[in-house]
């Protein structure tokens, strides 16, 4: 088994929720995670905050980050074991964040030490 980080890309990241529509989505999610709970398949995830955040950048400018210039955010992540990539993507098709439009959610395997 491989190791695949999804992660959870926002369109409009200066959209905010309500807390009741937060609680809907959170619901949505354990469900959706449920299963691979039960397989586990579920490494790990969390959800990432809009507060508190930096950009470091080249020769070490930091900016405010990360919304100064860019609409898009990524909201959050969970690392799944799957076979191939393709069975992480199928998996991924199920993710409430997909009920946004827009939103997307990245599929990408982890590399470990031996693979560099």
């Amino acid at each position: 088994m491989n190791e695949y980080i999804l992660i959870f890309r926002h369109e409009d990241g200066q959209k905010i929720a309500s807390a009741e529509q937060l609680d809907i989505w959170m619901q949505q999610t354990h469900a959706w995670l449920g299963p691979m709970v039960a397989q586990k398949k579920l490494v790990g995830g969390n959800g990432l905050l809009f507060d508190d955040s930096k950009i470091v950048w080249h020769k070490g400018v930091v900016t405010e980050g990360p919304f100064g210039k860019v609409k898009e955010t990524l909201g959050g992540y969970v690392i799944i074991l799957a076979d191939t990539v393709d069975e992480a993507a199928e998996f991924a098709k199920g993710c409430p964040v997909l009920q946004g439009e827009g939103n997307s959610v990245e599929v990408r395997k982890i590399g470990k030490a031996k693979d560099f």
